[in-house]
């Protein structure tokens, strides 16, 4: 069986695609890292709504693909920017979703952190900035679930320089009831994080950072540090006050940022492992028995398909993530919230294709195979 993908150029290529999936079973929770996986929203493709209206949510999909993370060790990352989160996923639907996914937590036993930002505003004051931080932390505690202090549109534009950062956050560290994780999310991931922490330059915008970790240690669990630059995230990882943990949201260097170095590792809250979950998983459990470089070997290959799903815009790599699990079978449709599945272009689509049917990733290649089809001659490529 063959598969005529289109490259680049507009050039159709012959494909064979592989007929056995990779062998993976679920497993308990992890013993050498904590490692959550950033979920992304099935949206209903039954109802009649525009890309501006509010999200449109199947529910008992999008649950049901949170515990299919859960069955195999994953923690989940609700109500980040995986879920299109101020991208398609407004507040009101945010909430829903965090209550909906931290009761079926309690219920299956998983692990689960959610996502604080200030998206029920557009703009504001600081002290707006502030009262929309200390809703959405306030409804996260609530559920049950930790919290994730998301880096904030409203903030960035509000903040005048670095001492309006640690005063807000101050504030807010000063609140939480229990350790929560910051979240310093790049502008190639939303444009409007330019400058985030009081500056354009790294390494000042570095230091304001670790100053608000360092004035409040006992409310920090850890840190995500979602730049996709390995050496500053080692850098900071190196510089954390003892007990503070850095999760890696670095999705073009995980492997090497999870095994470590003699000086340390990294903990994971990637959005790639929403796809790569049950092979992601595997790995973990390799290196739990000490063996780093069996861990490498399963996951270094992987790299290539995270690298693809996340290439400029990166902001778009959720239509990657989305278009995967349907070929996979955890939806049945391939829509987004907002209509973000045109946010890709058809030769995009056939090399995800491509890399993750090599990797194994389909639990029935011949469904993607079909499904993969099925989008190419709605594009007019006929087999």
């Amino acid at each position: 069986m063959t598969i005529r993908l289109p490259g680049a150029g507009g050039a159709l290529r012959t494909y064979e695609p592989r007929t056995e999936p990779l062998t993976v079973t679920p497993g308990t929770p992890f013993t050498s890292r904590t490692v959550f996986s950033a979920a992304h929203v099935v949206a209903d493709p039954f109802a009649d709504v525009s890309p501006d209206s509010p999200a449109a949510v199947d529910w008992d999909a999008t649950l049901a693909f949170r515990r299919h993370l859960w069955s195999h060790g994953l923690g989940v990352a609700e109500a980040m920017d995986t879920a299109q989160r101020g991208m398609g996923l407004d507040w009101a639907g945010a909430a829903e979703l965090i209550r909906r996914s931290a009761a079926e937590a309690k219920s299956v036993g998983g692990l689960i952190a959610c996502g604080v930002g200030t998206d029920q505003i557009a703009s504001g004051s600081l002290a707006e900035v502030r009262a929309a931080y200390e809703e959405q932390l306030a409804l996260v505690e609530e559920s049950g679930a930790q919290a994730i202090l998301m880096a904030s549109r409203a903030l960035a534009a509000a903040a005048k320089g670095p001492e309006d950062y640690l005063e807000v956050y101050g504030h807010l560290l000063r609140q939480a009831t229990e350790p929560v994780v910051l979240h310093w999310l790049g502008p190639m991931f939303d444009p409007a994080l330019e400058g985030y922490w009081g500056s354009s330059d790294l390494d000042a915008a570095t230091d304001t950072f670790l100053e608000v970790i360092a004035a409040h240690p006992d409310k920090v669990d850890g840190i995500k540090v979602s730049l996709l630059d390995a050496r500053r995230e080692i850098d900071i990882r190196r510089r954390l006050p003892k007990g503070v943990r850095c999760y890696t949201g670095d999705d073009f260097n995980y492997p090497e940022l999870i095994a470590g170095d003699e000086q340390g590792f990294s903990h994971a809250l990637l959005g790639i492992f929403d796809p790569l979950g049950p092979l992601a998983a595997q790995a973990v459990r390799v290196l739990d028995t000490g063996d780093v470089r069996g861990f490498r070997d399963l996951l270094d290959p992987t790299v290539g398909l995270s690298r693809h799903l996340f290439q400029a815009p990166t902001r778009f790599y959720k239509t990657g993530v989305v278009f995967l699990a349907w070929l996979a079978g955890h939806q049945s449709h391939f829509t987004m919230v907002g209509g973000l599945q045109s946010a890709r272009s058809l030769p995009h689509f056939a090399t995800a294709y491509e890399l993750a049917d090599g990797l194994g990733l389909f639990p029935d290649p011949k469904t993607a195979e079909e499904r993969m089809k099925t989008l190419l001659s709605v594009y007019g490529v006929n087999q």
